[in-house]
């Protein structure tokens, strides 16, 4: 009987697909990955939900201490991203160095299991030709999170089951209320753990960054208003700014040097370019020839055509066929065609 380690959350969808493949004949081992103290899908709750669910299902259940490891690579990241003005990505950073290839390792070295699974919404294919395993979107792209699994690497995706690809999430809370799953009927997550556990991105950030003063202005350089630190701010917002204009106004830039948060119209928002650097090759091989593809500039964002120019030192510049809006430094330009995932890296700040 071949064996998988699958990671549990504690919420609906992991508890779903542990259960699906045990239905389907593997020999599943659960697995989770204790982040942060505190409330939080990760945490707390969700540690004993994950317990719950591996009780109920009949399998071994064991809990790795990643606190150091998730404080080292994701709440140190955050901290320097929004300080020095970007607004950085922890999901996709956190699937990378924190959750899939470690929970391969240990599989490997401390259960000798080779395989993993997880609950993500995303598909996995093989490319004979190119001997590249592939990342798809998922069926269902209301929930599909390949967008977020741009920086798995190979070896990570050749051992890995996403048994919800296919599915739909109605499908999936159905599944879990007709096989009577504890987590059938727990709330939706949200998309990051830290704001669960801290209420919102501000006040988490408020435990590590003072809050320094600083003006609003304009592009001119005209002062509008006093904001309470830069690190509360993203590109492209619109409320909460706290300046009253004839028209909305925009974030367009943060200059940490200045300590400045400068705003402007939606049409100054819009940028035709990006640069990125960081490139992961997910579907595709790295390449130095330009070419085109849907580009998605954030998770919730629709993907946009444009040409991909690789340039040296694992970075490329985008130029897209239509300006795009609100283009946030820290956050990941990702390239698919079709449903298929080529890879994506960081925007840089220009």
């Amino acid at each position: 009987m071949e064996q998988v380690v699958v990671g549990l959350s504690g919420g609906v969808d992991s508890s779903v697909s542990a259960a699906l493949l045990k239905k389907s004949g593997y020999a599943v081992h659960g697995l989770t990955l204790w982040l942060m103290r505190g409330k939080g899908q990760c945490c707390s709750e969700g540690l004993v939900d994950a317990a719950r669910i591996c009780e109920q299902l009949g399998i071994p259940h064991t809990v790795v201490d990643s606190r150091d490891r998730f404080s080292a690579e994701i709440v140190d990241y955050l901290v320097t991203g929004y300080g020095s003005g970007i607004t950085p990505l922890p999901c996709s950073r956190c699937n990378r160095a924190v959750k899939f290839a470690p929970m391969l390792h240990y599989a490997r070295r401390e259960l000798g299991i080779n395989k993993i699974a997880t609950g993500h919404y995303a598909r996995i294919s093989f490319d004979p030709q190119s001997g590249r395993y592939q990342l798809r979107r998922a069926l269902d792209l209301h929930k599909d999170q390949s967008y977020f699994l741009y920086e798995v690497g190979q070896e990570e995706l050749s051992a890995c089951l996403f048994p919800l690809g296919d599915r739909t999430k109605a499908e999936v809370r159905l599944i879990a209320s007709e096989l009577g799953l504890v987590t059938a009927d727990k709330p939706e997550s949200q998309d990051l753990c830290l704001i669960e556990a801290h209420g919102s991105m501000r006040q988490f950030l408020a435990k590590y960054l003072d809050s320094r003063n600083g003006e609003i202005v304009d592009t001119r350089g005209r002062k509008l208003g006093v904001h309470d630190g830069i690190h509360n701010f993203t590109i492209g917002q619109r409320r909460g700014i706290g300046v009253s204009a004839e028209q909305p106004l925009y974030v367009l830039q943060l200059d940490p040097v200045m300590n400045r948060v400068i705003v402007g119209t939606r049409e100054e928002a819009q940028a035709g370019e990006c640069f990125v650097h960081s490139l992961n090759w997910v579907s595709m091989a790295e390449t130095a020839v330009p070419f085109s593809a849907e580009v998605q500039i954030r998770y919730r964002s629709q993907s946009a055509p444009a040409t991909v120019i690789p340039l040296p030192d694992g970075k490329a510049r985008v130029l897209f066929a239509e300006p795009q809006f609100g283009i946030t430094p820290g956050q990941a330009a990702v390239f698919y065609r079709g449903d298929l995932l080529l890879g994506g890296g960081l925007i840089a700040k220009t």
